[in-house]
């Protein structure tokens, strides 16, 4: 059962990812302008008419309204009178963002929802964990660090709110999710039975951690391709993609050029696989996933940025990482073998 909430854990996790990329692509990222809640409600408006005052209706403690484009929060519980009385109200001081797009507000009302139900996984996986302290510590430690860190990423998630997607932290963001990732991934990996069928390299295990530390930086690279794309947006709009990266800035190139040293650093792993037969057939799957995000990122740039080409890009490179980790962990649990290349 522990293992099985491990898997549902790490697949709700990378759909937060995944959420998480639709939620930067379609700019819904202030879609819920407070935090936890959104508009001060459990359960998001609608319609604008539910943040507009209205007479005679009761209010709770910190449900929000929008009074000449400043949010309004409730000071405590009240009914309305037949007109607006500013006493009863406090302005909203996290930031002064105060627009209300339906679809931006449920978009990252569902992505909230997915982080809640990936917090909730990985606090019944370390209760699961704790059949395992005598056996295993580390197993019930790591279990409850991966709670610490969920709890975290959602704080900063509170921070990039308050921050009206401040880049930097949005950045941030970005890497404790793969550090999530990651702390899972190994969690799944030392509660497996030992197996013998695969031999190691001391070549091949430096190899491994390179590749995982060069698509760290490559992705931390892409969200900062991703942020001036995002300035190019504020200034051209949508209805103009093939203008997004018509003057790129040298982070792109920097970004576009080093996707060829991962990819060559990735091809040199599996022909050592290959030649040495060491028995990792998950470095198959990572040349599959560079060619996708190859094919993904050529799209975005020669086409235009076809639909859900951003969002994939992102993800893929995710599970890119993700994959190269879980083969490094394999690496350093395999028994050594002299040989080498």
């Amino acid at each position: 059962m522990y293992r099985k909430f491990i898997k549902i854990s790490l697949i709700l996790v990378y759909l937060v990812i995944v959420a998480g990329a639709i939620v930067r692509m379609t700019g819904s990222g202030m879609g819920c302008p407070d935090w936890p809640k959104c508009f001060g409600y459990y359960i998001p408006p609608v319609e604008i008419t539910e943040l507009q005052f209205q007479a005679d209706r009761t209010y709770k403690k910190g449900q929000v309204i929008i009074v000449d484009e400043s949010l309004m929060t409730a000071e405590t519980d009240f009914t309305t009178g037949s007109s607006y009385n500013p006493k009863n109200w406090v302005k909203y001081t996290k930031h002064d963002y105060a627009i209300f797009n339906p679809w931006h507000t449920w978009i990252e009302y569902i992505n909230r929802l997915l982080g809640a139900l990936a917090g909730l996984a990985v606090l019944i996986m370390a209760f699961l964990s704790l059949k395992y302290w005598r056996e295993n510590k580390k197993i019930t430690l790591f279990s409850w660090l991966s709670v610490f860190l969920m709890g975290f990423q959602g704080w900063l998630g509170a921070t990039v709110v308050y921050s009206v997607l401040s880049p930097v932290k949005i950045t941030i963001h970005m890497v404790m999710a793969l550090v999530i990732v990651a702390l899972i991934l190994y969690l799944l990996h030392i509660s497996k039975a030992k197996s013998q069928t695969k031999i190691g390299l001391k070549s091949f295990r430096n190899l491994t951690f390179y590749a995982v530390i060069l698509t760290l930086i490559q992705i931390i690279l892409g969200t900062q391709v991703r942020e001036f794309v995002d300035e190019q947006i504020k200034i051209i709009g949508y209805s103009m993609p093939e203008q997004w990266l018509s003057e790129p800035s040298v982070i792109f190139y920097i970004h576009r050029s080093f996707s060829i040293l991962v990819l060559v650093l990735n091809l040199l792993i599996w022909w050592q696989n290959k030649k040495l037969k060491l028995g990792f057939t998950k470095v198959n799957w990572v040349l599959a996933i560079i060619g996708l995000e190859i094919i993904t990122g050529i799209a975005m740039y020669n086409f235009d940025f076809p639909a859900l080409s951003q969002p994939l890009h992102l993800v893929i490179a995710t599970l890119l990482f993700g994959v190269q980790f879980y083969i490094l962990l394999e690496a350093l649990r395999a028994p050594i073998r002299i040989k080498s290349l």
